[in-house]
């Protein structure tokens, strides 16, 4: 797969699509990695020409060392963007992946052209939450890595998804079992200390909100606190829990092309 090198290591990325088609960034998860948008890539290469990658401490990409912040990884982003001479994106990203297009709409706002925010928050749990979930995972390595996919299962999907689906679910999971320990670490000390809820009214990008119904991470509030404060952002409510894309993927991947072609 081709990559982009950066100071410290390289960043893995996949992009498809007509050449000169309109450019859709799309940035995954903690604990996933490019190929957690495997369902929308047939879709969304009719329209647009989608480029996808690894955030640093995942799949592929590098993992230096940590921890990382929201910023460090919005400018790795910024770094790709550059390598790639692309000047302004569309940009989708769910969870971690909605933190850094947050920062990418506040703080280099020329690059973005829309925006989608999926399943994230404006601040995403606390130290009580994140920073037992760095220990045992710093402590517990691999098999830790293990013992965490099992219990994220029912925080990305609603449980009668993954038991009618497990052909959806397991290839998912099975992303956040092979996570480097220390790369997701690390990324969970990003996520622990985003917090946008004061500079998120800065956002100018026409924005669509995708929230999961079901979503015990980041839910339905968390959303419309970001829709009340971003002028004009369109809130979308989908029978889904954390990875909406996945569970709603039909009504994921016609809601969000259609905002993105307004």
């Amino acid at each position: 797969m081709p990559v982009v090198h950066l100071a410290d290591g390289d960043l893995n990325y996949q992009l498809e699509g007509p050449a000169g088609a309109p450019v859709l960034l799309l940035s995954n998860s903690l604990g996933t990695d490019l190929h957690m948008w495997d369902a929308q890539i047939p879709a969304f290469t009719q329209h647009f020409q989608v480029l996808r990658y690894d955030t640093r401490g995942h799949g592929q990409s590098v993992v230096s060392e940590g921890p990382y912040s929201i910023e460090q990884l919005g400018r790795d982003v910024l770094a790709l963007l550059d390598a790639l001479d692309i000047a302004k994106a569309s940009f989708c990203g769910l969870s971690m992946g909605g933190l850094i297009g947050q920062w990418l709409a506040i703080n280099a706002p020329q690059r973005i052209e829309r925006l989608v925010l999926c399943n994230t928050a404006a601040k995403i749990g606390s130290p009580e939450v994140w920073n037992p979930r760095i220990d045992s995972v710093l402590a517990g390595g691999t098999q830790a890595m293990r013992e965490l996919r099992d219990a994220s299962i029912a925080r990305w999907f609603t449980a009668a998804f993954a038991a009618a689906q497990p052909e959806k679910v397991e290839p998912v999971v099975g992303m956040l079992a092979q996570t480097s320990p220390d790369g997701y670490a690390a990324n969970c000390a990003a996520v622990r200390d985003a917090d946008f809820r004061e500079q998120i009214a800065a956002i100018a990008a026409s924005t669509l909100i995708v929230c999961g119904s079901a979503d015990p991470v980041t839910t339905v509030a968390d959303g419309r606190f970001m829709a009340e404060r971003i002028v004009g952002a369109q809130l979308l409510e989908l029978h889904a829990a954390h990875l909406s894309n996945v569970e709603a993927g039909v009504a994921f991947t016609q809601a969000v092309l259609e905002f993105l072609q307004q």
